[in-house]
């Protein structure tokens, strides 16, 4: 499922060298964090939140194979000046 998220993030960005996926598996199911550019940030988000939604949804069909929960979140990181 990592690969997915990561095949899509990629595609989406201008810098796809600093893409980072972390998988932490939960009595609750699988947290996936993404990190990006902080410039890359606004595509990965999207205009109301639509593309990180729009992953979310595709990593659910996975999930629900698996019998699992999967949460996918963006990371935040303070840009230095």
């Amino acid at each position: 499922m990592k690969d997915t998220i990561v095949f899509i993030v990629k595609a989406i960005v201008d810098n796809p060298d600093k893409v980072v996926v972390e998988e932490e598996e939960t009595e609750e199911g699988i947290n996936f964090v993404i990190t990006v550019d902080p410039a890359d940030m606004g595509k990965v988000i999207g205009k109301e939140g639509k593309v990180i939604r729009s992953i979310r949804n595709i990593m659910k069909i996975p999930a629900i194979k698996q019998n699992k929960r999967v949460s996918v979140s963006i990371a935040e990181i303070q840009e230095t000046k």
